[in-house]
């Protein structure tokens, strides 16, 4: 896909699209992740298998607010949004989710992604504590480390940003 001709189209996702979201979520979790384990083929992790059914389930159950980015027919990437209600929140809202492929990096969907699920709305959200590039595009939209620490997966330390 050359990104100067693919047309990008923000749309909230349906359950029709839960095996395209799994194949981009496992995807770039590949791309992004897949250097913190051994073997990325054999790491459940990174398994689309195994979030085809999750994303049915979240998609029919309506559990988080997802949009999927949309070049020419072909998902590319997706952000879920889902509210943190209670007293010990730090934010009313998480950014739990916002992937896109590689080969869709530089083209805008990571942005128009967020500007859909989001806005400008205060929210927190985790990220890789080793990831550059998502560090980079978070500060451009007006998140910053609250110095909260923890870690998921294959990924041995992720911080909590907030806005």
């Amino acid at each position: 896909m050359e990104r100067s001709r693919a047309t990008l189209r923000i749309r909230p996702a349906i359950p029709a699209d839960a095996v395209a979201i799994a194949t981009v979520h496992a995807q770039s979790w590949r791309e992004t992740y897949g250097r913190f384990v051994d073997d990325p083929d054999t790491n459940p992790w990174f398994d689309v298998g195994r979030r085809i059914g999750m994303w049915r389930s979240s998609l029919e159950e309506e559990e988080l607010n997802v949009v999927v980015a949309d070049a020419d027919g072909s998902i590319v990437g997706f952000a879920a949004t889902h509210l943190t209600p209670g007293a010990d929140a730090v934010r009313p809202e998480e950014l739990q989710m916002l992937y896109a492929v590689e080969s869709s990096h530089g083209s805008g969907a990571g942005q128009a992604l967020l500007d859909a699920v989001l806005g400008d709305r205060p929210a927190s959200l985790w990220v890789a504590a080793d990831n550059p590039r998502a560090h980079a595009f978070y500060l451009r939209n007006g998140f910053r480390p609250d110095g909260a620490e923890s870690s998921f997966g294959p990924i041995p330390r992720t911080v909590r940003l907030v806005r």
